[in-house]
């Protein structure tokens, strides 16, 4: 009996020691929560309307989804074809930023700004990868809250020293009642 004790003693040790010590979990970063960042993570969803740009209107489909456990909205616009971007919205510590994956191939970071009014969330540019002297890229956005189910998104795009606006018309896409 003194034996067999011995022996399941000597395996529990023995597995103890072979067992991986415990870890404190990781550290996130902290999520500064603002207003213009709730305003932001209230348009997840799925919206369609149309773009108004030279006084042409076309379709337009936009897919917005929280992702990286709830730290970022990411922001699809017209998933699936040639002139897809994808939009990340996030907070750097208590700053709101908008990294804009364009078709233009750069990426430009737009900083929300003070907006005049509560409706509006407005960003500038404020810097960019692959963005040289001459390049194209998108240099302000606002985003105007309608209502719950309508917002619009004004684009504003340097070219050549040129600021051209082209506005986004969106409503959100209801699911079908079962």
């Amino acid at each position: 009996m003194k034996y067999g004790r011995f022996v399941a003693v000597g395996a529990f040790a023995f597995l103890a020691v072979l067992a991986p010590a415990q870890e404190p979990a990781p550290k996130h970063s902290v999520v500064t929560v603002t207003p213009q960042w709730e305003k932001i993570k209230s348009l997840v969803g799925e919206w369609e309307g149309y773009a108004s740009e030279h006084g042409q209107k076309m379709s337009t489909r936009v897919s917005m989804r929280l992702t990286g456990d709830g730290s970022a909205v990411m922001h699809i616009t017209d998933a699936g074809t040639p002139h897809e971007m994808v939009t990340m919205f996030h907070m750097d510590k208590d700053e709101l930023l908008a990294t804009h994956y364009c078709s233009a191939h750069n990426q430009p970071r737009l900083l929300a700004k003070s907006a005049s009014r509560p409706a509006e969330i407005v960003f500038d540019f404020k810097d960019g990868t692959n963005i040289r002297p001459g390049d194209g890229h998108m240099t302000q956005l606002t985003l105007t809250l309608v209502d719950n189910d309508h917002h619009n998104e004004t684009w504003g795009y340097s070219d050549n020293g040129k600021i051209q606006a082209g506005t986004f018309y969106l409503t959100r896409v209801k699911s079908a009642a079962k």
